[in-house]
């Protein structure tokens, strides 16, 4: 009697379902989670539509194919570098969950990128480059070419994007690629500035012809390169398509390769972070106390600057503050200078931005600040803790402050009302910290350690809405008399003293400085248990 022998289904049917179930089984996790799928998709869809609508229009346009080229290669570059930003948005994007099953490379690469296919994303890449592809295809060639070019162009967009996860898939998994996550808003929101002012100056220059020259180039660059091809079969020149297409094939080919390299390579060698340090490593550390520690005061100053810098660079919440506020606080000001409505007085954004670093100082240490707590048992540690913080942010803050300023400065031509908007920035600056000290000693909260995105523990956003607001109109309130004077001496015409305000102005901070730190000092002493118990919560 024989057995009945059961087909076994291919390596591909079985990662494309397995794919179909990670989403399904994705949404039942939770309401909110579907609703937000749901969402997406919606709001993707009418992007969609609406730039598949403006393409559909643009055919026949003279720089239908500047636009098609493009869209086609900012597609592929939202490909490859959104799931650095993002690795935890898929949990397919991880192959060295793989790496311990039975199979071989080519056949994992294969299997991976059918499953890739499925989804929102890959969707509507389809349909974008449809109507990129409908935008340029002309006569029957053009529309051969299409229907080449769309399925070529999308499966190379994937594979781009994969490739590069595979590649650094040790990295997006570690510390250090947590923190490219976490640094995602601040690269879009850049991004989008730079978006912004491409489009001003677009708009300035005359339209659509003069971004020709750079859809030349991008016009040669896979996957681009296969609507660059529709759009010279199109026109006849059969050669040029023909070489355009079969470079995108060809990058295909080879970015299929480069993942099943990264693919072998995962499989074989051990993640370095598994390997063990020599053993005198510690010994070295030891007894070298480093570069930094070398620089800063002794004392118990310098141990607290070192660990607060250390925070900085080590610790994503506070590197992603301290970066976004470094990178908001140029960009602002030199955007609007450079599009030519901008003020020196702009510049004040970077003391404002940075200046607000000082707040919830101990909240910034979560659950670690029982150890601080340790160390303090009178006014004065209390004082010498922080002072030292203080002075850590002032290390940098005040050098940027005037580097920010100077920049403006030159890029407006406007170095007559450098002291004076230098003294401002200043003494805003100072009075962001002198507020900040006393904040963070009055109105302490927790920051969640297990969320990227969550700044506030559930139940304490109020008391961190109060904490941020009031000392901003405090830091408001204490720069008020530097103001009158700069209004007073401009109204009065006694422009020759406006270079006081820079002396005047860096004093005056020093000083609220000074008295925020000897406010805070005693309340973080009294307070000390009620300031635990709040930055420990979540």
């Amino acid at each position: 009697m024989s057995a009945a022998t059961t087909p076994v289904p291919s390596l591909t049917s079985v990662f494309v379902r397995l794919k179909l179930s990670l989403l399904k089984n994705g949404l039942r996790q939770s309401s909110g989670r579907t609703v937000a799928f749901v969402l997406s998709i919606v709001v993707g869809s009418i992007v969609t539509a609406g730039i598949l609508l403006a393409l559909v229009l643009l055919r026949g346009h003279a720089d239908a194919v500047t636009v098609a080229v493009l869209l086609t290669g900012a597609l592929a570059l939202a490909w490859a570098v959104m799931p650095l930003f993002l690795p935890g948005g898929d949990e397919t994007l991880d192959p060295s969950r793989l790496v311990m099953l039975p199979l071989r490379p080519r056949q994992l690469v294969r299997a991976l990128l059918a499953a890739s296919l499925v989804g929102v994303g890959p969707v509507l890449t389809f349909l974008l480059t449809v109507g990129a592809a409908l935008a340029v295809a002309q006569g029957a060639a053009g529309t051969v070419l299409a229907v080449l070019a769309v399925p070529l162009s999308t499966m190379t967009c994937v594979a781009l994007s994969r490739a590069v996860v595979a590649a650094n898939v040790r990295l997006l998994t570690s510390r250090k690629g947590r923190d490219l996550a976490l640094l995602s808003g601040l690269f879009i929101a850049v991004g989008m500035q730079f978006v912004n002012f491409a489009a001003q100056r677009l708009g300035q220059a005359g339209g659509l012809g003069s971004l020709e020259p750079a859809a030349t180039v991008v016009g040669w660059l896979p996957p681009a390169a296969a609507i660059g091809a529709v759009d010279s079969a199109s026109r006849g020149d059969y050669a040029v398509a023909a070489a355009r297409l079969l470079l995108t094939a060809a990058a295909l080919v080879a970015l299929l390769y480069w993942w099943q390299r990264s693919l072998v390579r995962l499989m074989v060698e051990p993640d370095g972070s598994t390997i063990g340090a020599a053993p005198d490593a510690g010994a070295r550390d030891k007894a070298d106390p480093g570069r930094l520690a070398r620089i800063l005061p002794g004392g118990r100053t310098g141990t607290v600057m070192e660990r607060s810098l250390r925070y900085i660079w080590r610790d994503p919440k506070t590197k992603a503050a301290w970066v976004t506020s470094l990178a908001v606080g140029l960009i602002v000001p030199l955007f609007s200078a450079v599009q030519g409505g901008g003020s020196i007085y702009f510049a004040c954004w970077a003391s404002g931005l940075l200046g607000m670093l000082m707040y919830n100082q101990f909240g910034q240490d979560t659950s670690a600040f029982w150890m601080v707590a340790q160390t303090i048992s009178t006014t004065a540690d209390a004082y010498a803790e922080l002072r030292a913080r203080a002075l850590a942010l002032l290390s940098i803050t005040v050098p940027f402050t005037v580097l920010v300023m100077a920049v403006t400065a030159g890029v407006l031509g406007e170095w007559a009302e450098f002291p004076e908007a230098l003294g401002l920035s200043l003494g805003l600056l100072g009075a962001m910290m002198g507020s900040g000290a006393v904040t963070s000693a009055s109105f302490p909260y927790s920051i969640p350690q297990d969320s990227g995105y969550k700044n506030v523990v559930p139940g304490q956003g109020a008391l961190a809405g109060f904490s941020v607001m009031g000392g901003m109109v405090a830091s408001g309130l204490l720069c008020s008399p530097l103001i009158a004077v700069t209004v007073y001496l401009h109204v009065s015409d006694q422009r020759s003293l406006l270079w006081l305000l820079l002396p005047a102005g860096a004093l005056y901070g020093a000083l609220l400085v000074l008295a925020g730190l000897k406010i805070a000092a005693p309340r973080t002493a009294r307070r000390l248990p009620e300031i635990l118990a709040a930055v420990s919560k979540g």
